[in-house]
């Protein structure tokens, strides 16, 4: 028996083991860097990991959407999304300055180098581990600003996080881990949900400008369309300067729904990918501190809600547009059915007229047509000498004309039959 391997099954079976980070030991320094490419840039991040993996060695063979490589003994970890690319450089062991990015340096410059796309965000993360290193026992103040401090206990109480989320001068935010008992591979997941809640986070933060950039034009729709909906029901009104504007502006709304679809269903997305890792992080609150899902809900949550109330409010107006627009086309056939109406009254009373028209012409016909035979048999009588001339006239003249008519009678009997 012959068996035949499914064409994707050796993709779907690597897209199960992508999107992981390696081992990691604590003390460890990571920088992640994430740029959007969009759905159709694939070949130029192809080509610029491929330039890269000419200068180092491959730990992972280089597949369409994963790669790890070693450069410098830096770990670089590659990854292709749908529409963003994360760059993740790993240095094991830790220097005395927790957050300082010229320790990636020369690899940084590589990687930078004809990198596509533009950077959407870029972190330094700090692996650390002993009670000098726990977040509540350090001046925090150093690295984090004050009034956004996020601390709180992850990965059920064995690690415990410290950020602002802020971006700072040199260009990249800053998250300080403090491993508390992390054993073989749960470092490297941590590190990896965190990482992509913030990466999901943002992404889906990319629908909110958008949104508030496209308000005021719906608002200005939104308020056309009222008007031309009241217009609608007056009676003095034009409809075709109405269907006129109503085409315009369901034109103009169409494309705002085209410019804006893919974007806010892409936030619908990320967003809720975001809650997933967030709830799957196991979230401890430390006391005195805000935790990571305050910071998150109280910022994300807004911010879809207003997508979502933005989307829901176009869906809305196009089909009030769709309903004015079906108001004013019957308006209009009942207007054209009224017009048909009266051109067929029209029609019958004309045809009522030709028929009346056409039957004084045979009346008039009757008496033509006898004239002529009357005279032609006046001829044929003034040859003969033993009748009076005027009383066969006399006798003729009826019998003709009772002819002629019956004649006519017959014939259009039998046409219209």
């Amino acid at each position: 028996m012959t068996i035949h391997d499914h064409p994707l099954r050796g993709a779907l079976s690597a897209e199960m083991h992508v999107r992981r980070l390696p081992r990691l030991e604590t003390p460890c320094r990571l920088m992640q860097v994430v740029t959007v490419l969009g759905e159709t840039n694939t070949d130029a991040a192809r080509a610029h990991i491929e330039a890269l993996k000419r200068l180092s060695t491959e730990l992972v063979p280089l597949s369409a959407k994963y790669a790890v490589l070693l450069i410098d003994g830096i770990t670089l970890v590659w990854e292709r999304h749908t529409e963003f690319a994360t760059y993740t450089l790993v240095r094991q062991g830790m220097t005395a300055e927790p957050f300082d990015p010229a320790d990636f340096d020369p690899v940084r410059d590589r990687l930078y180098a004809g990198m596509p796309g533009e950077i959407i965000r870029s972190t330094q993360i700090a692996l650390v581990g002993g009670p000098e290193w726990d977040p509540t026992a350090l001046d925090l103040s150093r690295w984090f600003s004050d009034a956004a401090t996020v601390v709180c206990d992850v990965a059920g109480g064995i690690a415990r996080i410290a950020s602002d989320f802020r971006l700072n001068a040199d260009g990249y935010g800053r998250l300080l881990v403090h491993d508390r008992g992390l054993q073989h591979d749960e470092a490297g997941q941590l590190l990896l949900r965190l990482q992509e809640l913030g990466n999901y986070r943002n992404m889906a933060l990319l629908g909110l400008p958008l949104a508030q950039r496209l308000t005021p034009a719906v608002s200005t729709l939104e308020a056309r369309l009222a008007e031309l909906t009241h217009a609608v029901s007056e009676r003095s009104t034009q409809d075709d300067q109405l269907l006129d504007e109503l085409s315009f502006l369901s034109a103009e709304l169409a494309r705002i729904v085209a410019e804006t679809r893919y974007r806010m269903s892409a936030t619908r997305a990320y967003a809720q990918l975001s809650v997933d890792r967030l709830g799957s992080l196991t979230i401890g609150v430390v006391r005195g501190y805000q935790s990571l899902d305050d910071f998150t809900e109280r910022r994300l949550v807004p911010a879809v809600r207003t997508c979502d109330s933005f989307s829901a409010r176009l869906d809305d107006l196009s089909r009030r547009a769709a309903w004015t627009s079906d108001l004013l086309r019957t308006r209009i056939d009942i207007a054209l059915a009224r017009q048909n109406r009266d051109l067929l009254a029209s029609m019958d009373a004309r045809t009522h007229l030709q028929l009346r028209l056409q039957q004084t012409v045979e009346g008039l016909s009757v008496v033509a047509i006898s004239y002529y035979m009357v005279a032609l048999i006046g001829h044929m009588l003034g040859v003969i000498t033993f009748v009076s001339h005027d009383v066969a006239m006399a006798v003729v003249v009826p019998v003709v004309v009772a002819s002629v008519a019956a004649g006519l009678f017959w014939m259009r009997r039998h046409v219209l039959q």
